[in-house]
């Protein structure tokens, strides 16, 4: 945490003189030791290079897919006459265990539109997600419809 806060501080100054080195090593490590476990648990495990080519390579194209995808769905039924939404609440599991990767998951079905991460249960792995048009309220089918093209990918980034 204190080489990000200390880079971040660098990039920030952009004077790279003596004092404003010093000050930024004591902010930095001011913030590291305020808020760094609030962060990453197990920061060695996300410094692996393949994890970096996972989340590039694999997640980040597959979540601008299915952001675009999603998005001419909401359009589609936002322009339809009769408005055909089917709103609802769905449990759904997931096989994702650390704080990280149920937050990346979390974030990841609450930006594609049509779906909303209400509440996440950690102790039993299940989300409860909010969705413009519910196709079945079975949890096993939920799951694999909304979950499992995230999980697959956030599980060999973050576990």
């Amino acid at each position: 945490m204190f080489f990000v806060a200390f880079i971040v501080w660098c990039l920030l100054n952009w004077v790279p003189d003596w004092q404003h080195l010093i000050i930024g090593g004591f902010v930095s490590a001011f913030v590291a030791f305020m808020v760094g476990d609030l962060f990453i648990t197990r920061p060695h495990v996300l410094m692996h290079p393949l994890r970096y080519w996972y989340f590039f390579v694999y997640y980040l194209p597959m979540f601008l897919w299915e952001c675009f995808k999603a998005n001419l769905d909401v359009a589609y039924r936002v322009l339809h006459p009769r408005l055909p939404i089917y709103p609802g609440i769905v449990k759904v599991r997931t096989k994702l265990t650390t704080d990280t990767a149920l937050t990346f998951l979390a974030n990841s079905i609450t930006l594609t539109p049509g779906t909303m991460s209400v509440d996440i249960d950690k102790d039993n792995s299940i989300l409860y997600i909010h969705w413009i048009d519910v196709k079945t309220k079975d949890v096993e089918s939920a799951t694999r419809i909304i979950v499992d093209r995230f999980e697959k990918v956030l599980k060999k980034i973050f576990d």
